[in-house]
């Protein structure tokens, strides 16, 4: 059975995994958001997610599974190293 605690920073809800994170500026939010899409991809799993000015709000979930699964933890821990 795997284990899926969240990692550091995110909140368990109904399902899903979800983390907000503050930059110092939309540039600085925007290239996370790129940083993020490029580990989505190579991780073959996207996440849901919304950025306002400095702030981007995350949520990973397995829609196939309907509900958390090892590709919303293990994408979660390669998005905290990004940070």
């Amino acid at each position: 059975m795997t284990d899926l605690t969240p990692p550091d920073g995110w909140t368990p809800d109904d399902g899903s995994i979800n983390r907000s994170f503050k930059f110092k500026n939309f540039s600085e939010a925007w290239g996370f958001m790129s940083r993020v899409a490029l580990a989505a991809e190579t991780a073959g799993h996207h996440p849901e997610w919304s950025n306002v000015w400095n702030r981007v709000d995350i949520r990973l979930t397995t829609h196939d599974a309907d509900g958390l699964t090892d590709k919303d933890i293990d994408l979660a821990r390669k998005i905290n190293d990004l940070i």
